[in-house]
């Protein structure tokens, strides 16, 4: 045997894969915890055997494949008709499969049990851990059901497709399909966020609009998941020219191919498995939802449903990111001992540990209020929902770019290479600060809100109050916050990313106080509301005091 054979049958030692392997709800009680507490446990069998399908290293490697071989374009086939097919690799057809099979896309309207949607959010999250791409075409399906239902012709015609269980790939006319993708197309080049400056047209088939079919005709700079089996688009109509929104199903009625001619696919910093595209729009037919004029607003309700998935696919994430570094700072050693048994290692574990529940938290507490947040529900829960979602949206959107990065450096070079776990989660952050309105975005809707119902912000202030109440930290902080938001509005806009953290970290502190061990909600008041403690990075805080141990094994049980 030479030298070469030798070194190959040695064990490289201190080196330590990603985490796999595990049942990530049985590793995660905070969240075991959120599904009792909001009457879903009767959904936790299944999600337990999810979680373990979802942990295991094939799952892994599927996530993995899917995002390095990337989605590839063919606008025509071999005798040069157009066909515009996406073709993505079999790994993510196998995770859409698994995704499908949980009956998730439907679990919030086809269930009418209590605990549905924390049930659901449970599944979102735990999927999320593991692989995002294929989280974007079921965000929009699933928000696209609420719109849907508005319309009795539409909905008598997709709703078995909507709620069915089954995966069906096959890029043919839905009437023939076992079950459906929805899509949504809002942004252009010279508009982005601000979607009154589309241009995109869309003219009546029958005059005077009667029958409710169009004609578009214009561009999509971002058109999510160009595969999906239709997509629902904002153009102008009408005389005035107001926007409106439009079913445009990838195959027409009379089973030809829509003309949605798609572009290119974009080449993005990550969300690699999924694609995105840009597509022209060479008179596709349509059907209008609601009124003309009224497109906006009908979008943006499917919207309030996307940003709740922006806040729990980041969740995700970031919690992907904690467990990551803590197992491997558990095994690692330097300097004679474990990385985890480092004490200033400890103080940043224990901060990821803090940020990673309180996001979770933050989700789960508003995958509630949309159970019972309807128009003629509880109108706290309204106020939870319309004013703590686009807040929720911005912080723990921000706070799962950053602190990915913190992560990563845990691992050192081992997560900075490309072919790891945690370059992808980095890589995937960014996507849900962008998507569905940037932060600032976020932060004027939050004040929109309050100007437009004070009643329901009031609500919402006294029951925050009300959970702080004999803590000195958490009560400044809210006669702080109300003292602050009843200023007059044209100073409120230049602070609006100030007072919307404000607002989301005593939420969050309250919600650990009322749910989390002591050491959890001990940890991130002293973290993050008093200002004698926190710091301006990951672990730049005084541990003195805190139960970090606690708190580091409530993260991942040893």
């Amino acid at each position: 045997m030479d030298s070469t054979q030798m070194w190959d049958t040695h064990e490289v030692l201190n080196q330590f894969d990603e985490l796999a392997g595990f049942n990530l709800l049985e590793a995660d009680p905070a969240l075991a915890e959120a599904l009792k507490r909001n009457g879903a446990m009767h959904h936790v069998p299944w999600l337990s055997r999810y979680a373990q399908q979802l942990g295991e290293p094939a799952t892994w490697a599927l996530a993995e494949q899917a995002n390095r071989h990337t989605p590839a374009l063919h606008r025509f086939d071999a005798r040069g008709r157009r066909i515009d097919s996406v073709e993505f690799h079999p790994a993510w057809h196998a995770l859409m499969e698994l995704h499908r099979q949980q009956g998730l896309i439907s679990l919030p309207f086809e269930d009418r049990r209590p605990g549905r949607w924390s049930a659901w959010a449970a599944g979102f999250y735990l999927h999320g851990q593991v692989e995002q791409g294929t989280l974007c075409p079921a965000t929009m399906t699933t928000a696209a059901i609420a719109l849907l239902q508005k319309e009795p012709a539409l909905w008598q015609l997709l709703q078995d497709k909507l709620y069915s269980h089954a995966y069906d790939p096959r890029d043919a006319p839905v009437a023939g399909k076992a079950s459906m993708w929805l899509g949504m197309g809002m942004t252009e080049k010279q508009g982005g966020s601000d979607v009154r400056a589309n241009t995109t047209m869309a003219r009546p088939v029958a005059a005077g609009g009667r029958g409710g079919e169009y004609l578009l005709r214009g561009h999509k700079w971002f058109f999510s998941a160009p595969m999906c089996d239709a997509h629902l688009v904002v153009a102008r109509a009408g005389e005035a020219g107001g926007q409106a929104c439009f079913y445009v199903p990838r195959w027409r009625p009379d089973g030809r191919r829509n003309a949605v001619r798609v572009q290119r696919l974009k080449d993005k910093v990550g969300n690699r498995s999924n694609a995105s595209s840009e597509v022209e729009f060479e008179d596709a037919w349509g059907i209008l939802m609601g009124e003309e004029g009224r497109g906006i607003p009908t979008i943006i309700e499917m919207a309030t449903y996307t940003r709740l998935n922006c806040v729990l696919g980041s969740a995700a994430i970031l919690r992907s990111a904690t467990v990551q570094a803590l197992a491997y700072a558990r095994r690692r050693m330097a300097f004679g001992r474990t990385l985890a048994g480092q004490p200033l290692m400890r103080t940043v574990l224990a901060d990821l540990a803090l940020e990673s529940e309180a996001a979770l938290q933050l989700a789960l507490r508003l995958a509630q209020a949309y159970e019972h947040g309807t128009d003629e529900g509880d109108p706290l829960e309204r106020a939870w929902k319309r004013i703590l979602t686009p807040a929720a949206k911005f912080w723990v959107c921000k706070r799962g770019v950053e602190l990915t990065g913190e992560a990563m450096e845990v691992l050192g070079g081992n997560g900075y290479v490309d072919t790891g776990l945690m370059a992808r989660l980095f890589r995937e952050a960014p996507v849900n600060s962008i998507w569905e309105g940037s932060g600032n975005i976020m932060c004027l809707d939050v004040l929109r809100a309050i100007a437009r119902d004070p009643e329901s912000a009031h609500l919402l202030l006294r029951d925050l109050s009300d959970a702080c109440a004999g803590e000195a930290v958490l009560q400044r902080h809210a006669r702080s916050l109300v003292r602050r938001l009843s200023g007059p509005p044209e100073q409120l806009e230049a602070q609006a990313r100030r007072l919307v953290q404000d607002l989301v970290l005593l939420a969050q502190a309250c919600l650990l106080r009322r749910h989390a061990p002591s050491a959890m909600a001990d940890g991130f008041i002293a973290t993050r509301l008093d200002a004698q403690s926190g710091g301006l990075v990951a672990g730049a805080f005084d541990p003195c005091g805190l139960d970090i141990a606690a708190i580091l094994q409530r993260a991942l049980p040893a």
